[in-house]
């Protein structure tokens, strides 16, 4: 994976710009969707989608956060998650699954998924570029149905944050 797209996924979750990933990233990109979405923190929906934070915080700590502080620098991120996740995508889907599952149910999933527009927001909320997320979100309309599954849309997060272009 090139240095540029590194930067670029490592800011995704540098949600505060404060140079190194930790827990309150989880709960900043949490509360973003909250908002963007109208939904209350302590709804079901708002409590699942920060119940998903926490596991997915936890999940990048536990293969990410080398020296045991709680954070993880640029460095260990490229180290340690970027290499780990990339020899085995499935295991980020594994940790990214109940915060996207949250994330799609406050976008307003229903059992057949989100149209491409709300899967376009959710990924601009979650700091990817403009352009990249309304690609995306038409690419994951696969079958032109017009909604993308609970499943697509982790495989592609996955994918997005693990395999080089």
């Amino acid at each position: 994976m090139d240095e540029r797209r590194i930067a670029a996924r490592f800011a995704g979750f540098d949600q505060d710009g404060n140079g190194y990933i930790d827990r309150e990233d989880f709960y900043v990109a949490a509360k973003a969707l909250l908002a963007e979405f109208g939904v209350t923190a302590r709804s079901g929906r708002g409590q699942s989608l920060f119940a998903g934070a926490e596991a997915f915080w936890q999940g990048m700590a536990g293969i990410a956060d080398v020296d045991g502080d709680q954070r993880v620098t640029r460095e260990e991120f490229v180290t340690g998650a970027v290499k780990r996740l990339r020899d085995n995508p499935d295991r980020f889907a594994e940790i990214a699954r109940p915060f996207l599952r949250g994330a799609l149910a406050v976008a307003g999933a229903e059992a057949s998924g989100i149209d491409a527009d709300t899967a376009r927001r959710v990924l601009g909320v979650l700091g990817v570029e403009p352009d990249v997320a309304r690609a995306a979100a038409g690419a994951l309309d696969a079958d032109g149905a017009g909604r993308i599954s609970e499943d697509a849309a982790v495989r592609a997060f996955a994918r997005y944050f693990t395999v080089p272009e």
